[in-house]
């Protein structure tokens, strides 16, 4: 907590600078592209949302896995604290797409197989929230939540590769491959898109930090009133 409380506010300060830097560099700054003109600026809100939301996913699961073996609260928090987040950002790429497939597919949506793996993905977050607030015991909960994730992870991965996975479908192949190293478009796309991702990315730590801290002492609270109640 108190590592926490001194990290935050240089988090939102540099996720602040860098999203507002990406964002107006790359809405004001480039050029329009000469098969998408003007809609493929959507780009700097739908791909770095696409990526917060696939790796809020894999940072629960992570979370998940260290409950289940190591039964440490904080762990089982910080999903529970990240799954909104997650969620959020998954509604934001499923728009922005939508967005931009329209004027380029002529429709709003297709049975894409990277829309369809986000859109179970979409449904597993809400999933995940409502089992968190249906369950009483905050232990069963994080048991039975864990092992959601544990099954939600593979539409995770599927989100991730499914241009990879598939030869045929609408969406196009992935910005900014990580595993070979390259990408598929321009610099000038290229720099503010990337100061995008990382003030993303950072905004995601940010807010899941804040969250965990506020489910902790949520917990404490519950615990103390608890311990109350038994004294009365």
């Amino acid at each position: 907590m108190a590592l926490s409380a001194k990290l935050q506010p240089y988090l939102w300060a540099a996720a602040a600078f860098c999203i507002c830097t990406g964002l107006i560099w790359g809405f004001f700054g480039t050029p329009d592209d000469y098969r998408q003109g003007s809609t493929v600026k959507i780009i700097y809100l739908h791909v770095p949302s696409a990526l917060m939301a696939i790796n809020a996913w894999f940072m629960m699961l992570l979370t998940s896995l260290i409950w289940l073996v190591r039964r440490h609260h904080v762990s089982a928090l910080a999903a529970k604290a990240a799954a909104p987040v997650g969620l959020v950002m998954t509604l934001i790429a499923l728009i922005t797409g939508a967005i931009w497939g329209q004027p380029m597919w002529g429709t709003w949506w297709a049975w894409d197989p990277r829309l369809t793996s986000f859109l179970i993905l979409f449904l597993f977050y809400l999933g995940y929230i409502a089992l968190w607030e249906a369950v009483e015991d905050p232990d069963t909960a994080a048991d039975l939540t864990s092992v959601l994730c544990l099954v939600g992870s593979v539409f995770a991965v599927l989100s991730r590769y499914a241009v990879q996975f598939w030869n045929q479908g609408l969406h196009q192949g992935t910005s900014v491959p990580m595993a070979t190293g390259g990408r598929t478009v321009s610099d000038v796309f290229f720099v503010p898109l990337m100061i995008s991702m990382i003030g993303f990315g950072l905004f995601f730590v940010a807010l899941v930090l804040y969250r965990t801290g506020t489910e902790i002492r949520l917990r404490r609270a519950q615990a103390l009133r608890s311990r109350q109640e038994r004294e009365l």
